[in-house]
């Protein structure tokens, strides 16, 4: 026997799970006090700052993560990047604090009213232990919701005077792992491939987070198929300088149709088919048949065509490389690459990525929020890391990057990594810059400013917008900002200043701010 308190922290500790991420209030004080020595707490200033963290820590390093968080209010401010964890597939726990059991018939200060239902759709499972010896057991059970296929985030919510109580420890069983595709399905696709011409595989971010993008190298050298990247792909699943990567599928029926269509068979791995963002008409063409492999029912049934096999990417993906032999198809046309971008005054977004992609070290980790220069990172700043090299948020919300690149540094300190994120998107988590400061994490955050929402303002002007109000955004002094809140500062204004305030950044082991002015001309998204 021992406290709910004690028994919860034995728990956390054989589950890995010693390294918290939230912003504390009064409701989780008894959860908090006495803070053992081998845990780490890792502050963010506000919910939703910390939630982020969270998730690039368990996205870099491949591990489940704990976040916690303050009632209903501290929870409401952290939901929108637990729907980003959500739309990540993150393996997290969200622990949140109750005012005490006594006090909830009455609606108290600080209550959650039906605590389990605000967080939901955007959780797997949610609970609010019945008695306060359920409080570990209901921890155990999140976290085998949150770390088996498909991962996502879980909610438990906890009573205060609950920590106190005395309960029995609970028995600790390992992780439940992925599963294998169906015989009779795998055999039909790997027959559906010796028989295609031109085989075309659309990969998504579910290959990298299973650790498979070797395993997926080799079964596209052994097809010869050309790779897409799939429709807004929040990591990078096969390497980007490889001889078969063929760019990137736009979020829009027509265009992606028209990619596809020299394919005879297509292959979808760890990928909705397809996320889409804008319409512009129905397709001229039909997609090729298409067979699907996920561990999600969720997109195999929402699949507009083909055949759904239902399995983690790394097992599906050594299954075919087991059955399939070396194809002699004479291989697809590499992707062309631009030419270098000029150095110009304003400086363009494509001359900043051409300049990081000649400065990062091999097996750096890029953040990135900047969505109004997507199309300029494609073609510059190719990512070739086979192990997370590229991080950004799959549900489109923004304040993500900046924290979520603290907690990737955290999660990965050998590795460097580098934020892009654009001046809009910064100033949404932009106190998330004093955690890094604190932690020591040497982060260099790139800030591209073009002083306005650029996004909002190229779509909205594509579909007839006119004169939109509040997509201008003036006088954010990023260096000063950054400077306050404890990070070394660079102001980069000429081209010629980049490349010397990158590699000064790069090689100091605290975190650094590059605010650069570039040019505020819009450009098409897709």
């Amino acid at each position: 026997m021992g406290t709910v308190r004690d028994v919860t922290r034995d728990l956390l500790r054989e589950l890995g799970l010693t390294t918290v991420f939230g912003n504390p209030g009064t409701t989780e004080i008894p959860f908090l006090t006495g803070w053992p020595g081998d845990f780490r707490y890792v502050l963010g200033l506000q919910e939703s700052v910390a939630v982020a963290m969270a998730d690039g820590y368990a996205q870099a390093g491949r591990r489940p993560v704990l976040v916690n968080l303050h009632s209903a209010g501290g929870v409401g401010h952290g939901l929108g990047h637990v729907f980003t964890a959500y739309r990540n597939r993150t393996p997290m726990i969200v622990l949140a604090g109750q005012q005490v059991r006594s006090l909830l018939p009455g609606e108290p200060f600080l209550g959650a009213t039906d605590a389990t239902t605000f967080p939901r759709p955007y959780v797997k499972w949610a609970c609010e232990p019945a008695r306060a010896e359920d409080v570990p057991a209901a921890l155990a059970h999140a976290f085998h919701v949150s770390t088996q296929h498909p991962q996502g985030p879980t909610f438990v919510s906890v009573p205060a005077d609950d920590w106190d109580t005395e309960t029995l420890p609970v028995p600790v069983r390992p992780r439940i792992s992925g599963f294998a595709p169906d015989p009779g399905a795998i055999e039909e696709l790997t027959a559906a491939l010796g028989n295609c011409q031109r085989p075309g595989i659309v990969v998504g971010p579910a290959v990298d987070a299973d650790d498979a993008v070797d395993d997926l190298v080799r079964l596209a050298e052994r097809l010869d198929a050309g790779v897409w990247a799939s429709p807004m792909s929040s990591r990078c699943s096969f390497p980007e300088d490889h001889p078969l990567f063929l760019g990137f599928l736009h979020p829009e029926r027509r265009a992606l149709a028209r990619a596809l269509a020299a394919h005879d068979l297509v292959l979808v791995l760890g990928a909705p088919a397809f996320t889409y963002h804008v319409h512009r008409g129905e397709p001229e063409t039909s997609l090729p048949p298409l067979f699907l492999i996920s561990d999600d029912e969720q997109i195999l049934a929402r699949a507009p065509q083909g055949l759904g096999i239902r399995s983690t990417p790394r097992l599906a993906i050594r299954h075919l490389c087991d059955r399939l032999p070396q194809s002699r198809r004479t291989p697809p046309a590499s992707m062309p690459r631009p030419a270098k971008p000029e150095a110009t005054v304003p400086i363009s977004p494509s001359f900043v990525y051409s300049v990081l992609a000649g400065t990062l070290p091999g097996n750096a980790i890029v953040v990135e929020e900047a969505p109004s220069h997507r199309t300029a990172l494609h073609e510059h700043l190719p990512i070739t890391a086979r192990d997370t090299g590229f991080l950004t948020v799959a549900s489109g919300t923004l304040g993500y990057g900046l924290p979520a690149a603290i907690g990737a540094a955290l999660a990965r300190p050998e590795r460097r990594v580098v934020a892009v994120i654009g001046d809009g998107s910064a100033m949404y988590s932009i106190q998330a810059l004093w955690t890094a400061a604190q932690e020591h994490v040497p982060v260099t955050f790139v800030i591209m400013d073009n002083s306005q929402y650029a996004a909002v303002r190229i779509l909205g002007e594509a579909i007839g917008g006119e004169k939109l109000p509040g997509v201008d955004l003036h006088g954010i002094d990023f260096v000063a900002i950054a400077g306050a809140l404890g990070c070394r500062t660079h102001q980069v204004t000429e081209p010629d200043e980049l490349s010397s305030a990158l590699t000064a950044a790069l090689a100091d082991d605290q975190p650094n701010l590059i605010h650069i002015r570039v040019d505020p001309n819009p450009q098409t998204l897709y």
